[in-house]
């Protein structure tokens, strides 16, 4: 299989993991409801574990920036459909701006192996 299909396919599932992390932390009020806690540690560790495969072929700094921008983007999305929070202008121009940078580092960067 292609090598850079593989680092990406950890970097989504990264990306998606911690995603899901993030979710269950705000169910976890807190750390007070058992089982959200375990299932946020749960899927933090998964996320750490495939974003460490990636690290093989893109540098440190852009698999962070990738995976923490993408990653940002999507709890926006979830935080406004799953658990009805808005966003104001200003959010949605920022978040915006991050999908335009993971999008120039990937396309534009010659750090990035492609």
């Amino acid at each position: 299989m292609n090598p850079a299909l593989l680092t990406y396919g950890a970097l989504v599932a990264a990306i998606v993991c911690e995603v899901i992390a993030t979710s269950f932390l705000q169910q976890s009020q807190q750390f007070t409801r058992l089982v959200p806690t375990l299932l946020m540690a749960a899927f933090y560790g998964a996320a750490f574990f495939l974003l460490s495969f990636t690290l093989r072929t893109i540098p440190v700094g852009v698999a962070y920036a990738i995976w923490s921008g993408l990653g940002i983007v999507l709890i926006s999305a979830v935080g406004y459909f799953v658990f009805r929070q808005t966003l104001d202008p200003a959010a949605m121009i920022g978040l915006g701006l991050i999908i335009t940078g993971v999008i120039v580092v990937n396309v534009f960067s010659k750090t990035v192996g492609h």
